[in-house]
Parts: C-alpha cells; structure tokens; sequence
C-alpha cells in the first residue's frame, strides 16, 4: 500500500460542551484523488482517505458529586491525517462481485475428498 501522508491538513474542530477536552481538531482530506509527481497534479488512481486514531476522553454524566461532574471515560475514533490508496479496478470489482455464494459452496464441495 503506498502511504503519502500530507504535511499541511486543513483541520475542523469539533466541539462537544459534554466531553473532555471539548474541543478537538480533527483532520480532512482536501482531494478525492492524491496529489503526486513533480508537479503535485491530482492523481485519480489512488483515493484520499482519512487516517484515524482512537483516542480516550472523558464524557460528563449527568450525575454530580460532591458539587462537581462525573466524568467516564469513552473511546472514540480521530481523524488526524491523510493518506493515498490504490483504487481497485472495475473490472476486477466486477470479477469478484459476480461470484455467488451457492458457486462457491459448489466449488468447494466438489474439491471435498469423499468420506466413504
């Protein structure tokens, strides 16, 4: 897999008054193909695609004690970057896709050695 990561994202933050931290930057990709060659032109072979991490926060409930919030922690998953990948061809979409599940039980039935 060829792996481009961009050096200058453009960001969005998302803002959550419930969680900790409330705001957080998030990552998006600014093409749908990949900036490639000398001159950076816009390559539609490979995709954009957003590279994610999981990160913990804190999400607030809405119970308090001793005066102050009660937080528990939540999983979630961050877009923080880009990268390119190949596009698949139609064709061998196509290839793959036409193969039906009662073909393939067939396939493999008849390759079964017999239990007699």
């Amino acid at each position: 897999i060829l792996m481009n990561l961009y050096h200058l994202l453009p960001y969005r933050i998302s803002y959550d008054p419930t969680r900790y931290p409330k705001y957080i930057p998030e990552a998006y990709c600014l093409c749908k193909g990949c900036l490639m060659g000398i001159f950076g032109e816009e390559n539609f072979h490979f995709r954009s695609t957003p590279v994610y991490m999981p990160t913990v926060i804190l999400r607030r409930t809405s119970s308090c004690a001793g005066g102050r919030y009660v937080y528990t922690e939540d999983y979630v998953t961050i877009p923080v970057g880009c990268t390119c990948v190949p596009e698949q061809e139609k064709e061998a979409e196509s290839v793959n896709s036409s193969i039906d599940k009662q073909e393939m039980k067939l396939l493999v039935s008849q390759n079964k050695p017999s239990s007699e």
